[in-house]
């Protein structure tokens, strides 16, 4: 699914401002990444830090760093939990997240508590796609992805 050409996938949850994206794994671990909405406002990302693995990071404080060209922010954390580890793949080349941002992720956490109560309040399925698509509405955001190697 598409709005104003930000790709939405409604298999995930999301914050509230649509700026991240979360997915559980199998082994109780959730997969946190940047939505479309939020790689194209950054512009194109020159650096990713994650925080170490082991760190354990209340809700409300960053997973990780992002800094772009005209931007340094953080990737929220909308839980309890400690790290577990951020994607080699992404650290090495951050453009990744330009090019697909729901492929390629940011960090991997543990939630301090059982994964369905973490994920309550967050936003999925219909109820998410539809605050996505006023999100990108409201502030005109217009989606694009960078093509590998610019």
């Amino acid at each position: 699914m598409q709005c104003n050409g930000c790709e939405f996938r409604p298999e995930l949850y999301y914050d509230d401002e649509y700026q991240i994206w979360v997915r559980p794994e199998d082994d109780g671990t959730l997969t946190v990444g940047m939505t479309d909405i939020s790689q194209t406002i950054a512009g194109r990302v020159l650096h990713v830090r994650v925080r170490k693995p082991g760190a354990k990071q209340p809700r409300g404080k960053p997973v990780a760093t992002v800094e772009t060209g005209k931007w340094a922010g953080p990737v929220p954390n909308p839980f309890d939990c400690v790290i577990e580890a951020g994607n080699e793949a992404v650290l090495a080349e951050p453009g990744l997240l330009n090019q697909d941002p729901y492929r390629h992720w940011v960090a991997r956490v543990r939630p301090d508590r059982p994964v369905a109560e973490a994920l309550q309040g967050l936003l999925t399925g219909a109820d998410a796609a539809a605050g996505f698509c006023a999100r990108a509405r409201r502030d005109d955001i217009q989606c694009k992805r960078l093509e590998p190697g610019q």
